[in-house]
């Protein structure tokens, strides 16, 4: 059993009106993160509106954006983001292969140069807090040195970050009848690849 929110989730028709306050979509209000930052409809909808920029509107590679999140879940470990990402990156039609080998990108063979660079950078900030100067000479050359790209890519690292700090510190938890970490159920602590 998991353990219950640190904020109450707010139920769905309060969650719903909050969102209309917050400029928040509807259906967002059916997600517990959203039921739970909807307590502070202010603070709810420029977060919706960030994260909405980089997922519906971004200059950065959908796939790339996705692998990067699931990165970012997995070193985390927050089960939310990876569980919730799962359904987003599969629906985008990133193969659960790829997916799955954001857990060992190093030994992964369906990456290539792009892909590594990006995971590298991942990995720096999550450890470190910034990418260091040879992965950001990778992502430079990778992504062709395209400004808006190379911000946005340090945005969705540092922003995602962000999301998993804030699901696991206010223990928001998956919605009801959800599977936590698919698709085999296996967390970063049980993982030995």
């Amino acid at each position: 059993m998991s353990k219950p929110a640190r904020i109450p989730l707010l139920p769905v028709d309060e969650a719903k009106a909050a969102a209309d306050e917050a400029g928040v979509p509807d259906y967002m209000a059916e997600l517990s993160i959203f039921q739970t930052l909807l307590n502070h409809p202010q603070l709810a909808g420029p977060f919706n509106d960030l994260l909405a920029t980089m997922l519906w509107h971004g200059a950065l590679d959908r796939r790339l954006r996705e692998l990067v999140i699931m990165r970012i879940g997995w070193l985390t470990e927050c089960n939310y983001e990876w569980t919730q990402h799962w359904r987003v990156a599969s629906r985008l039609g990133v193969s659960a292969e790829d997916l799955l080998g954001v857990r060992d990108w190093r030994s992964h063979n369906g990456f290539g140069p792009t892909e590594r660079a990006v995971l590298a950078a991942t990995d720096d900030v999550v450890r470190d807090g910034v990418v260091s100067a040879a992965n950001w000479a990778d992502c430079e050359r990778e992504l062709g040195g395209d400004k808006t790209v190379l911000i946005e890519l340090v945005t969705v690292i540092g922003a995602w970050r962000m999301v998993s700090s804030i699901l696991q510190s206010l223990e928001v938890p998956l919605e009801e009848g959800v599977a936590a970490w698919p698709p085999d159920g296996r967390s970063p602590s049980s993982f030995d690849p």
